[in-house]
């Protein structure tokens, strides 16, 4: 049989694009996208490139007061959200026309219309056109997700945090993970008054319990007002803004209510299971370690299969199923020892095992320093930073770094290239120090501070 094209990817994400552009680029496939947004997905449009933007747009306030505890006669007379928000949409489009031209350049047809599957070789475009392709990758991504509860629709989500008209006095953030949190640093910095409902005992489920408590502890001291434990109830539109209901018994009205309580695959309405796609209990299409459906044809990567929800893992995916695909290179996609950042306030870097997990597999011996960086310090600030290395106490292998401190998510890259390597404690202790750095510490800790 005859196909229109070698590949058809739906999706102009940063996975989807990339798989695009080197299958068509240098692997000389036939390949189109389809993509009914905008390109460059969550990452570019939605998520990582605007939120920390944002991120350090925030942090600029408290600069002002340590730039006069050293000196400096500086006067801030407020943040403009307008001036901001313009700058940062035309980033956004500056970008987005980058992925266009990357696209366009390796010979990759495009739509700008929504796709969804007919059967394993064949899509079908919004306008009605179908298309052929002897392989179909699957890189929709992800959607947030509000709760299902009566006038859920007066709140935002993440979609829709960057374009706000103007900025509120007042913002409730429910949600305890890691895009709640970061939006409660940001809005804080920004001087929003920022209240934070999460239901669980703690923010950051899922990360070393020691790193996230420091997280949640300088957040509330930044200034967020976090309620865990606490979910909201009952809210409605009213004069002057949003009332919400608590399980903690309280009532308040608030400017504006983001909804960060999770994201879900974008399979809906998408045909993958009439064309024999298996998808799994949250809507994520299941794959093998190939990135292959159960449909031999049709392939998918990214947040769309809920393995590892990070912009650098869904482009390495890509580049996997190229190799794999293209080139007859079968190459797994690796989701072990994935160094992550989290640009809460502060940041946190992490790489490999929590203190947590580590301590199922086996004995482990835990090094840890938490103390006031010289820089705030000096300044007058009661700001904490913490290093942590999880070591296995038989092959005394580094098994997980945990950095809390401004720039861990610089740090924490270059710490996983020793972890993925699997250095160990020895290793780190023959690094010469690096002095005066907050990072010198990952090299001089000593003695366990206990064991496991």
């Amino acid at each position: 049989m005859a196909f229109d094209y070698d590949l058809f990817v739906i999706g102009g994400g940063s996975g989807g694009v990339r798989a695009a552009r080197v299958a068509a680029g240098e692997a000389g496939a036939k390949v189109a996208l389809a993509e009914s947004s905008r390109y460059g997905g969550t990452c570019v449009i939605r998520g990582c490139v605007p939120k920390k933007l944002m991120v350090f747009a925030s942090e600029y306030a408290p600069m002002v007061a340590d730039a006069r505890a050293y000196g400096w006669e500086i006067d801030a007379r407020g943040f403009d959200w307008p001036a901001f928000r313009g700058k940062l949409e035309a980033e956004l489009d500056r970008l987005e026309d980058i992925y266009r031209k990357l696209l366009a350049g390796s010979g990759v047809e495009t739509f700008d219309q929504r796709a969804r599957l007919v059967d394993p070789h064949t899509v079908e475009l919004a306008d009605g056109t179908r298309k052929t392709a002897r392989h179909i990758l699957l890189a929709m991504g992800g959607w947030p997700v509000k709760p299902e509860m009566e006038n859920a629709e007066h709140a935002i989500t993440s979609n829709e945090v960057f374009h706000l008209e103007t900025l509120p006095q007042s913002m409730l953030i429910v949600g305890g993970g890691y895009i709640a949190c970061e939006f409660a640093g940001i809005f804080n910095g920004l001087g929003v008054e920022v209240t934070q409902y999460y239901r669980g005992a703690q923010v950051l489920r899922g990360f070393d319990d020691e790193a996230r408590g420091l997280v949640s502890e300088e957040m509330q001291q930044a200034g967020v007002d976090l309620h865990l434990g606490t979910n909201v109830i009952a809210m409605e539109k009213r004069e002057g803004g949003i009332w919400v209901k608590a399980t903690n018994g309280t009532e308040r009205v608030f400017d504006q209510v983001l909804f960060a309580t999770g994201r879900a695959p974008n399979t809906a309405d998408m045909g993958l299971e009439d064309a024999g796609v298996t998808l799994g209990r949250r809507g994520e299409v299941v794959v093998d370690e190939y990135s292959q459906t159960s449909v031999p044809s049709i392939y998918a990567i990214g947040d769309v299969t809920d393995r590892l929800n990070l912009t650098p893992v869904a482009i390495r995916e890509g580049m996997a199923f190229v190799e794999t695909v293209f080139r007859g290179n079968p190459t797994p996609v690796d989701h072990v020892c994935v160094p992550t950042a989290i640009f809460t306030q502060p940041e946190m870097g992490t790489v490999g095992l929590s203190e947590e997990d580590a301590r199922e597999q086996g004995p482990i011996e835990v090094y840890c320093t938490s103390f006031r960086p010289m820089q705030t310090s000096f300044a007058g600030r009661p700001d904490r930073v913490l290093m942590k290395l999880v070591v296995c106490a038989e092959t005394r292998r580094v098994l997980g770094c945990h950095i809390v401190a401004p720039g861990a998510g610089e740090m924490i890259q270059l710490a996983g290239i020793a972890v993925k390597m699997g250095a160990t404690k020895e290793d780190f202790d023959r690094t010469v120090a690096v002095h005066p750095t907050m990072s010198e510490e990952i090299v001089t800790m000593r003695a366990p501070v206990r064991k496991a």
